[in-house]
């Protein structure tokens, strides 16, 4: 934690905000969806906390949440001793897309949030002219939006959060749409000014899927688990700043919470996963990506076993690219996930091996195997008397579980898999499933 020296003793032992019992579900249909679950967190003056888990685990809605951007279905937020009911000053949010006006200048939009609580214009000019100035956009006053690179983008983002001087920092996901060295300058810069106590704030909220970038800036993560999103973990990194990634136990630690990230949440599982069922979410993971990865381990050095964070900083993949290709392979049978490695099946070192035909029909068996829906849309196929069926009939099933987006994902990733084990076939002009060859 960063000492902040301004603050007592007393103070830096209460938290700011607290997050009590927050839960979120949406409608949906007869029932509802539930989205988090019984979130409680504190966040204290003087640190950066992370919350760290997989896109859908609900980071962002929670984010949301905090800022008074949308209402929890139950639970409080406290902040300065009041329970928030709407955008709280002293809150600001960085977003992951940068959100600028296209058509004020870098100046005018850092003014924008100072105009919307009413400070004078003459205040606000210089309040935005020391915000631009401190993010390092010095000299880029009167640029367009359309004229900055996509990190001069994000730094106005920045600026415009913290020329409103919030006690409070949400950075949703903040570096994730930018390229990986313009990232690391940008991520740099700031824990540079939150660590020489320039920033006119006092705790840091960030959302992340990265667990380098959470292990590199945060003084506690929690981590998320998904459907519904709840904490499951809280982890206090205790190395100083500046942090350096190569230390081994920095490694270690980025491994630790690999383990904690692709545990199977109760004993044994992890020797026995859950199957899935019929109407089980499933990530559009490309059939090309499950056979690079399956590669990647069956070659020199890994021979079979690999540790997956080093398959991340070999591969340049982040946690939402590793992870569900890793899961999707152990729940098609060709891999073992465990404590952060991923272990090959003597089928899938065998796959590795083979020419493309002889692979799509070792991949079809495992997919009509193991995942349920792919059996039904083939079972639909073969039982119907023209081979034939509308897309529409089995969304609409997956519909009465699932949110529409995850309906919709989970059905385009079964196509996508159909498609390359030929088991179906697909028309996406025509929406339609059928059977090319109906003997086969």
């Amino acid at each position: 934690m960063v000492a902040l020296d301004t603050l007592s003793e007393a103070t830096l032992r209460a938290p700011i905000l607290t997050l009590r019992g927050i839960n979120r579900a949406f409608p949906k249909g007869s029932g509802e969806i539930k989205v988090l679950a019984d979130v409680d967190l504190s966040l204290y003056a003087g640190e950066i906390v992370g919350l760290l888990g997989r896109s859908g685990s609900g980071k962002s809605t929670l984010l949301r949440i905090i800022a008074g951007l949308i209402r929890p279905s139950s639970g409080q937020v406290i902040y300065r001793d009041e329970p928030i009911t709407g955008p709280a000053e002293g809150i600001a949010m960085v977003f992951q897309t940068f959100a600028l006006f296209p058509w004020l200048t870098v100046l005018q939009n850092v003014e924008a949030g100072l105009e919307a609580i009413g400070v004078s214009p003459k205040e606000s000019r210089r309040r935005a002219l020391s915000a631009i100035d401190l993010i390092g956009l010095d000299g880029f006053e009167s640029a367009y939006p359309r004229e900055l690179s996509g990190g001069m983008r994000q730094r106005v983002g920045f600026a415009r959060a913290l020329v409103v001087e919030p006690t409070i920092l949400l950075l949703d996901e903040p570096f994730s749409a930018l390229d990986v060295l313009t990232a690391e300058t940008i991520r740099t810069d700031l824990l540079d000014l939150w660590i020489e106590h320039r920033l006119p704030t006092k705790s840091m909220l960030l959302v992340t899927h990265n667990i380098e970038e959470a292990v590199f800036m945060c003084d506690r993560i929690l981590i998320f688990t998904s459907n519904p999103g709840r904490v499951s973990d809280e982890i206090e990194v205790l190395f100083p700043h500046p942090r350096n990634r190569l230390d081994p136990a920095f490694r270690q630690l980025v491994d630790e919470i690999y383990a904690k990230m692709t545990a199977r949440p109760s004993a044994g599982a992890a020797e026995h996963p859950q199957k899935l069922h019929l109407a089980s979410w499933l990530p559009i993971v490309s059939p090309n990506m499950m056979a690079g990865l399956i590669e990647t381990v069956a070659a020199a050095p890994y021979h079979g076993k690999a540790d997956l964070p080093e398959i991340a900083r070999n591969l340049q993949l982040e946690v939402d690219d590793l992870f569900p290709v890793a899961e999707m392979l152990q729940n098609l049978g060709f891999a073992e996930v465990k404590e952060g490695d991923i272990r090959l099946s003597a089928d899938a070192r065998n796959f590795a091996e083979l020419d493309p035909q002889p692979r799509k029909t070792m991949f079809a068996q495992h997919l009509l195997t193991s995942v349920p829906l792919a059996q039904h849309i083939r079972h639909v196929l073969d039982e119907r008397p023209g081979h034939r069926a509308p897309r529409v009939r089995f969304e609409q099933e997956l519909e009465d579980y699932l949110s529409d987006s995850a309906a919709e994902e989970t059905l385009d990733a079964v196509i996508d898999w159909g498609r390359y084990g030929e088991i179906f076939a697909y028309d996406d002009q025509a929406e339609m499933f059928s059977l090319e060859n109906p003997e086969g």
